[in-house]
């Protein structure tokens, strides 16, 4: 009976304010359970992966904040051991170079800041390698031989800090006096005591490092100053000579860089950087010699984005991950030569970051299909085999047809994305259609694990929906002229591409061109902003997420205005007041006939909250239908389970409201949260 009492008490709480579906279909009451891999380590013989799931916090019972996140290790066969688990942060996992150790970050028991840990593979307990004396290790580098430890961390704050603060002395002058994060060298011996090591000294800020195979040299990635601008615009690869502890060597390349690794012999580097400072992404691939500091592409005109990739450790082999518009493949090229071989071709699953075995005989990455999220794979050879199931519970569920979709814009452009269908679907009949635009304009949308607690995908075909997620030209995924298309044409084609998308969707039979929503995030929550004002007779609900509504005040309240103007804008506001005024949102907001439901973290860096609520304050004045809600603590993008579920809710409902009910007035605004944590109180008193 308790039983009965408990499951009917959780009934409730979740039918408040969401509809009832079938068990095996994918509800919004599913989405905060999702489970996925975040990183995965082989072991140096190439039989087993460590690697780190998240763990999501329970809703209504769990403190606020980000998934746990645990630490696993499975075998070639699938056999999965759990090492750490529970509500724990493990991350930056490595194993030692004799396979008996995997290492990693957290702060475990009373620790105050992020220490370096070891456990042991065949069984014990984690042990405190080391921490730093009054603040975080940020991350760390094992040398090959595992005598010595590359840290990166930030300076500890001075004493009197705290103490002035609480005498009112607070005063932060504005991008001023930033620390920056340091490089610091430490023999890699166990010790009880928090170090203070001496910071190697090298100009700005250090924000990676990785050694090099005999442990003599270290690659260093620096960047002026700690802003994020600098960081995207002005990132700089070192080589760092470890004895002398002086930078041998700098690698010049222009705009966006990405990762390096040194080849196994050290005489080159592989990079990912970008074609020139007007390239929005790090996707092309260079190799530089590190005996006459040469730089070059080394897929020149590659019509995708490499993502990722890792050097043999027997030969000058580059192993990688590239991005081919909403698919991907795994390849391997070998130095002397620009041709590559696919050793997973596309259309298997959609890869992460790769890690490689000492032998070179295993390749270990998360990846994610159609049908989960990320989970750890092994690749030998050209055999692909996942291994871990982090959701067993999808196996029960229906999913609904997913495919890609290529064709032109009316200007013969070529322009697609990734469709996914109505559960159930039926030739013939007309659907809601949720448009979900992804941000950037740097990105795209694959043809993989498409929902989330912003994205509708299998969730909202379940309910009745097709939904849609278009990657209109500016993406990425085509090679870099195609991902300059939008440049200097803010809203302009690019989101006239989401118009012809719509309109091919309805030209399939497959859609009702009066039942169309449109959502999305950062440059998506722009588009959605756009559809709701300029496109507005295009689009019967909108739902705008971090989105920019004025492209004048945007540029003087983002950290990231140097990028604006360098990948997206290529001008800058006083060049021309009145064109970047009638492209924004608020220029159009009289003409607005499209119900807007606005969503943003209020301590967002990127588009300040002020952009949504001006979008606001202009239709609310005139009598449309707008609704802004604020998400304390959240960002450009809600990291929190609570905050994610609350998004996914008033989504919903506010496209079932106008797409699905055909409802003229808004929804309620409130979601009632209280009713739900008194059921799960009840369950658990039950229980």
């Amino acid at each position: 009976m308790k039983l009965l009492k408990s499951t009917l008490a959780l009934a409730m709480a979740v039918s408040i304010s969401a509809p009832a579906f079938a068990n095996d279909t994918i509800t919004v009451e599913d989405i905060p359970k999702i489970k996925s891999v975040l990183q995965t380590a082989v072991s140096p013989d190439g039989e087993q992966v460590a690697f780190t799931r998240s763990l999501p916090r329970e809703l209504y019972k769990d403190k606020n904040g980000l998934n746990y996140s645990e630490l696993y290790v499975i075998d070639d066969e699938g056999v999965e051991r759990p090492f750490i688990t529970g509500k724990v942060n493990i991350k930056s996992i490595s194993w030692s170079a004799d396979g008996k150790h995997i290492y990693f970050l957290a702060k475990l028991a009373e620790d105050k800041f992020t220490a370096l840990y070891q456990i042991p593979v065949d069984g014990g307990q984690a042990q405190k390698v080391m921490a730093l004396k009054g603040r975080a290790i940020a991350s760390y580098e094992l040398s090959p031989n595992g005598e010595q430890v590359a840290l990166l961390a930030m300076p500890a704050k001075d004493k009197s800090e705290k103490e002035l603060k609480k005498l009112g002395f607070m005063a932060e002058v504005y991008e001023l006096g930033l620390d920056n994060k340091q490089l610091h060298l430490v023999d890699l011996s166990q010790s009880d005591e928090p170090l203070d090591p001496e910071a190697i000294s090298i100009d700005g800020y250090v924000s990676d490092m990785n050694y090099s195979a005999d442990g003599k040299k270290l690659l260093v990635k620096t960047q002026p100053t700690a802003l994020i601008d600098d960081k995207y615009m002005k990132s700089q690869w070192h080589l760092f000579d470890v004895a002398s502890k002086q930078v041998t060597l700098s690698f010049k390349t222009e705009g966006k860089l990405g990762a390096a690794e040194l080849s196994h012999d050290g005489r080159y580097v592989a990079i990912l950087g970008a074609d020139d400072k007007h390239d929005p992404a790090t996707g092309r691939l260079y190799l530089a010699d590190t005996e006459t500091g040469e730089i070059n592409e080394w897929l020149p005109d590659f019509m995708g984005h490499i993502s990722d990739f890792e050097w043999s450790n027997k030969r000058n082999t580059l192993n990688f991950v590239a991005q081919v518009s909403p698919e991907s493949f795994i390849g391997q090229i070998k130095v002397g030569s620009n041709k590559y071989k696919k050793l997973v071709k596309e259309g298997k699953f959609i890869a992460g970051s790769l890690s490689i075995s000492d032998s070179d005989k295993t390749l270990a990455l998360s990846a994610n299909t159609a049908k989960h999220p990320n989970e750890v794979y092994m690749v030998r050879g050209s055999k692909a085999t996942r291994l871990s199931d982090s959701n067993p519970w999808l196996n029960d569920k229906r999913f609904a047809k997913q495919e890609a979709l290529t064709f032109k814009a009316r200007d013969g452009v070529e322009i697609g994305g990734v469709l996914v269908y109505p559960l159930d679907y039926e030739e013939g009949k007309k659907y809601p259609l949720i448009m979900a635009v992804h941000g950037g304009p740097e990105s795209h949308d694959k043809n993989g694990w498409v929902t989330s607690y912003s994205d509708p995908g299998q969730m909202g075909a379940a309910r009745g929906y097709a939904v849609f997620y278009p990657n209109y030209r500016g993406s990425t995924g085509k090679g870099v002229e195609y991902s300059k298309l939008g440049q200097n044409d803010y809203a302009g084609k690019e989101f006239d591409d989401l118009v012809d998308m719509k309109q091919y969707l309805v030209d399939m039979g497959l859609v009702d061109s009066k039942r169309v929503g449109i959502t999305g995030g950062s440059y998506g929550g722009y588009a959605s902003a756009w559809g709701a004002t300029k496109l507005t007779e295009h689009f019967a609900a909108s739902v705008m997420f971090v989105g920019v509504t004025n492209q004048l005040s945007k540029f003087g309240t983002t950290d990231i205005s140097n990028e604006m103007h360098l990948v997206h804008a290529r001008s800058y506001p006083w060049d021309k007041w009145q064109w970047y005024l009638e492209r924004s949102p608020i220029y159009w907001a009289g003409q607005s006939k499209t119900p807007l439901l606005i969503m943003h973290g209020k301590d967002d860096p990127r588009v300040h909250p002020a952009q949504s609520m001006e979008l606001y304050r202009y239709m609310k004045v005139q009598g449309k239908d707008v609704r802004l809600v604020y998400y304390p603590g959240e960002g450009h993008g809600n990291r929190k389970v609570a905050a994610q579920y609350d998004y996914s809710l008033r989504l919903m409902r506010w496209m079932d409201n106008y797409l699905m009910e055909g409802n003229k007035d808004m929804p309620e605004f409130k979601i009632d949260h209280a009713a739900k944590l008194k059921a799960v109180k009840d369950a658990q008193k039950e229980d």
